[in-house]
């Protein structure tokens, strides 16, 4: 079932806005039907296009994990009660 907007809101910083309105697009694509016939997707080179040159830019930077702390992992026990349904005991 589609329905239309019904209710309108309003911000200080947005002004007014109809609900079911998403946001507007950072850059705008055409995607053509012959694009759609052909199996390609420009809206998913662009966003691929752009990230590449984002990461070019700025690149990944990971953290020094060798400080980390060795925490152990939880030890679980499955106990059945009376009923016959299984549980978890934490150690």
């Amino acid at each position: 079932m589609t329905t239309q907007p019904e209710y309108a809101t309003y911000m200080k910083d947005v002004g007014w806005k109809v609900e079911n309105y998403g946001t507007d697009p950072d850059v705008e694509v055409d995607v053509a039907p012959e694009d759609y016939a052909k199996g390609r997707d420009p809206q998913l080179d662009k966003a691929i296009e752009i990230a590449l040159e984002q990461l070019k830019k700025k690149p990944v930077e990971l953290p020094d994990f060798k400080d980390r702390p060795k925490l152990p992992l939880p030890v679980f026990e499955i106990a059945k009660n009376g009923n016959g349904s299984a549980h978890k005991l934490v150690n």
